[in-house]
């Protein structure tokens, strides 16, 4: 019998249940998939609190990788046999499973040289990265960016791929544990926001100009400190809320402070064009499996410890990837 973990009302981690599922066989334009490995991402804590609503009860989980055990009429795109990833949003939830029905037109398939494991902790975070440096900004070497939560999961992969492109990369993490890993994969200067003004120390390390780009996937606590590091007509990128959103403000404060952009992307409108999702995913497995970007699998949980994973991923305790095993081998 295949297992999921589900949610039948929004709160805490302790909502979360594991249960019984009955899986059943692909419709049209689905198939059926067996995981192998399920990424775990904070944005899964927005659907058990409520701040992205669902109907409940629902499925957990937006990213997995695993093997096609079965199609449904009018799939191409995949067969069974193959080794398979994706990731989404609504169209996805329900990934904190063993077994599922899932639509064929997310899936990607695997290179021989990215394993299941791998893939689900990098398909959502690389994806996002994939875009950051690829779609968001014209960057050129010698560009500085400032990158909150630089030694989680996403940061982990912009700050390679900055370095590949010959970027400055300035991180901010919460302790020295994290400085060291967020150095050892790209970050020039790293700034411990615990006990340092980051807006100040960017400057310094900037000459007083600021940087080019702040990408900020923390919202509320930094908003106000990463445009105060951002240079004139910089482009501050909200790419999450983890300490909660971003309040509401007068857009001329912008101009105040040097005819500033802002932009809240999602990785949703980036991967809706198949031949761009294509392209952004070839060009992360080929760093990947090249080893230009190291993928770091730092936590690995059964899927029957979804509590207490989300618990660790919201109290700050995770660093880079965090993934749930379903298979042993994964």
């Amino acid at each position: 019998m295949a297992h999921a973990i589900r949610f039948h009302e929004t709160g805490g981690p302790d909502v979360l249940r594991w249960e019984e599922v009955a899986v059943g066989e692909p419709g049209p334009g689905q198939v059926r998939l067996r995981h192998e490995a399920v990424g775990l991402n904070f944005a899964d804590t927005y659907f058990r609190s409520g701040l992205y609503p669902v109907p409940l009860p629902a499925g957990m989980g937006v990213e997995a990788a695993g093997v096609v055990v079965a199609v449904g009429a009018g799939v191409t795109n995949v067969k069974e046999g193959d080794r398979v990833t994706y990731t989404g949003f609504i169209n996805t939830l329900g990934a904190y499973s063993t077994e599922r029905i899932v639509a064929a037109a997310p899936l990607i398939r695997l290179p021989a040289d990215i394993g299941c494991a791998t893939a689900a902790a990098m398909t959502m975070r690389g994806l996002t990265a994939s875009y950051l440096m690829r779609r968001i900004h014209a960057f050129k070497a010698g560009d500085s960016i400032l990158l909150h939560a630089a030694a989680g999961g996403v940061g982990l992969i912009v700050s390679q791929w900055a370095r590949l492109l010959g970027i400055t990369v300035i991180g901010t993490v919460s302790s020295e544990a994290k400085a060291e890993i967020a150095r050892a994969h790209g970050c020039e200067h790293v700034i411990n926001y615990s006990h340092e003004d980051v807006a100040k120390r960017v400057r310094e390390l900037t000459d007083g100009t600021g940087v080019n780009v702040v990408f900020d996937s923390v919202g509320k606590d930094t908003f106000e400190a990463s445009l105060d590091s951002l240079r004139r007509r910089g482009l501050m990128v909200c790419v999450g809320t983890a300490s909660g959103p971003i309040p509401p403000f007068n857009p001329q404060l912008l101009a105040m402070k040097g005819s500033l952009y802002l932009t809240r992307p999602a990785l949703a409108d980036f991967i809706a064009d198949p031949a761009e999702k294509d392209q952004l995913a070839n060009e992360l497995f080929g760093h990947v499996a090249a080893g230009r970007i190291r993928i770091e699998i730092n936590q690995r949980y059964a899927l029957q410890d979804a509590a207490q994973a989300h618990r660790d991923l919201e109290s700050r305790k995770t660093t880079g990837s965090s993934i749930f095993v379903v298979d042993g081998d994964a």
